[in-house]
């Protein structure tokens, strides 16, 4: 793991971890406000997140347009500052970078993250919607030849598209797929990536929830499969998500009270918690209005505790919906998920 003192990536990934997926910081000008990009990396860090995922729908898609030209800076400046934090207090971490494109784009992608140090690669299928689902294999058995692969089922909703049992069971034959993040906001296409990795025999792919709609009985889950004619259960042991960009100190508290009460703990009290995560996420992804705010409303909530100067997107019309910023009243007042508390008492020295 290059951000790690090559502690193994695969054993890091498997533990299961709080993976948050990073925000762009933009000025009102809309260009890269570097101060607080590191502060956001920073706060992840000390949160406690097992890594993070930088060039992914959160970091926004269009730092690749040349418009832009953010792609490569965004993900030095990512690096840069887990180096900085972790040469000062070493710890197990793992550098997700964003993947997107046609093969020729991805593998050059692949190619910049793996010359500035990223462990693994989060490929996103988007460019690649009409394709035939063996070519989609094919692009990222290519991926896979340059970084490991982190797998990844995004939601139609927002880019991505429906993707059969058979795919992600040829997927799993890919040696160099290490990951899989499982995002459909599906329950019956969720459970197609679970039984396809379960019963391909892989036991060695970490399946982390996307499913920000979802998360809570994601992670409690025990998925009932049979492997080599054999009852038993595989599990999504973590998360990499847009919602965990913002509360991320109560997501490692999340995750580890999952890992160390989830078949203990009375199953109301895991219900009404996970209810409550939900309307959270509903209200900063903007369900009502599908998804279209889901990246302004991430914004709002680091603006509100200072780490974010404004709600700017590259997209100018990619802004928070009508009625939205109220609904971020409502679950901000409501639900102890935001680390507001935590934000303020180290907001300083992360941008210093």
């Amino acid at each position: 793991m290059a951000a790690s003192d090559g502690t193994n990536v695969r054993e890091h990934l498997l533990a299961g971890q709080v993976i948050p997926a990073h925000p762009l910081a933009l000025t009102p000008a809309r260009e890269l406000d570097e101060r607080r990009q590191r502060a956001l990396t920073r706060y992840y860090l000390d949160a406690g997140a097992g890594g993070i995922a930088v060039g992914v729908h959160t970091t926004q898609f269009a730092i690749r347009d040349s418009a832009f030209g953010l792609y490569r800076p965004v993900l030095e400046i990512a690096m840069e500052t887990v180096r900085e934090r972790l040469a000062v207090t070493p710890r197990p971490f793992v550098a997700v970078a964003g993947i997107a494109g046609t093969t020729r784009q991805a593998v050059g992608e692949a190619q910049v993250a793996a010359t500035i140090g990223y462990d693994i690669a989060l490929v996103s299928l988007g460019a690649l919607r009409d394709a035939d689902p063996r070519q989609v294999v094919a692009h990222c058995r290519a991926v896979a030849e340059v970084l490991p692969v982190f797998g990844f089922y995004l939601q139609p909703a927002v880019g991505g598209r429906v993707l059969p049992y058979a795919f992600w069971r040829d997927l799993a034959s890919i040696d160099r797929v290490w990951a899989i993040k499982i995002a459909p906001f599906n329950r019956y296409q969720t459970w197609d990536v679970v039984r396809a990795v379960a019963e391909s025999g892989r036991d060695d792919i970490a399946l982390y929830t996307g499913n920000d709609d979802n998360i809570l009985a994601d992670l409690l889950t025990p998925f009932p499969v049979v492997v080599g004619g054999q009852a038993t259960t595989r599990r999504l042991v973590g998360g990499l998500l847009g919602q965990w960009a913002v509360g991320t100190r109560h997501a490692v508290d999340l995750l580890a009270r999952v890992k160390s009460e989830g078949d203990t703990r009375p199953a109301s009290r895991w219900l009404a918690e996970a209810a409550a995560l939900t309307d959270a996420n509903a209200a900063v992804f903007d369900a009502a209005n599908a998804f279209s705010g889901c990246i302004p409303g991430i914004h709002e909530i680091l603006r509100r505790q200072g780490l974010m100067r404004g709600t700017w997107c590259l997209d100018v019309h990619e802004q928070l919906s009508p009625g939205q910023r109220a609904e971020i009243d409502r679950v901000y007042s409501r639900y102890d998920v935001f680390d507001g508390e935590f934000v303020a008492e180290h907001l300083a020295a992360w941008l210093a």
